[in-house]
């Protein structure tokens, strides 16, 4: 029984990540990633959500109640965005730095994606594993189309930005983003309603971006 209720969790956890990420993937059918590499990164994605979650707590343990800074306030959301985003464009830039691998524009966005959804695999267990087992399917239905697409969006605009050589304006974008998805689950009762919409805008712009960066691809 206590094997079950790690293995459940874990299982529908990586779920939604993994349907994701196949269906990313097939933005890059025609020079895809070798799978040994696909791998590297999803294990770095699910590594740096430790290392963003220590990063956190120390931060909110720390400078939040030296500067009294609320969990709940809009300069919190900001500042706990920029820590994921930036912790998961670091673990995938350790993972592919100096890979013969990384040799197309649109590896940029496809490694990006690939760590993010390492990073919610994991997420998506840890949260999963606190919740009632009875609304666990509920629970992971909308996370899927809620916290996992959301870290795959916010890092697909950092890859984008990362092979444009606009590093930081990627990041900016992925922050707000993901700061803003998140202050709209805590402060609003339709929230679902809003962030899915704001998930589903942000996606024509990541398959805008996917067309934009494949016709960098030819005309190299």
């Amino acid at each position: 029984m206590v094997t079950l209720n790690w293995l459940i969790p874990l299982a529908l956890g990586f779920l939604p990540a993994i349907a994701w990420l196949i269906f990313f993937l097939l933005e890059d059918r025609i020079h895809p990633e070798p799978k040994k590499m696909v791998l590297k990164v999803f294990i770095a994605g699910i590594l740096s959500a430790a290392a963003a979650a220590a990063i956190q707590i120390i931060l909110q343990d720390t400078a939040f109640t030296r500067f009294n800074i609320q969990d709940t306030s809009k300069s919190s959301f900001l500042i706990l965005s920029f820590i994921e985003e930036f912790v998961k464009f670091a673990a995938v830039y350790v993972a592919v730095k100096g890979s013969k691998y990384l040799d197309e524009p649109v590896d940029y966005m496809i490694y990006m994606i690939t760590g993010a959804l390492g990073f919610s695999a994991i997420e998506n267990t840890l949260f999963l594993l606190q919740k009632n087992s009875n609304i666990i399917f509920e629970i992971i239905v909308l996370r899927a189309v809620g916290a996992t697409l959301l870290h795959a969006l916010a890092s697909g605009f950092v890859g984008f930005y990362w092979a444009k050589r606009k590093l930081l304006f990627g990041l900016i974008i992925a922050v707000f983003l993901h700061a803003g998805f998140n202050y709209l689950i805590f402060k609003f009762s339709m929230a679902p309603v809003y962030a899915t919409a704001i998930l589903i805008f942000a996606s024509f712009f990541i398959f805008y971006d996917f067309d934009i960066i494949k016709e960098d691809d030819g005309k190299g």
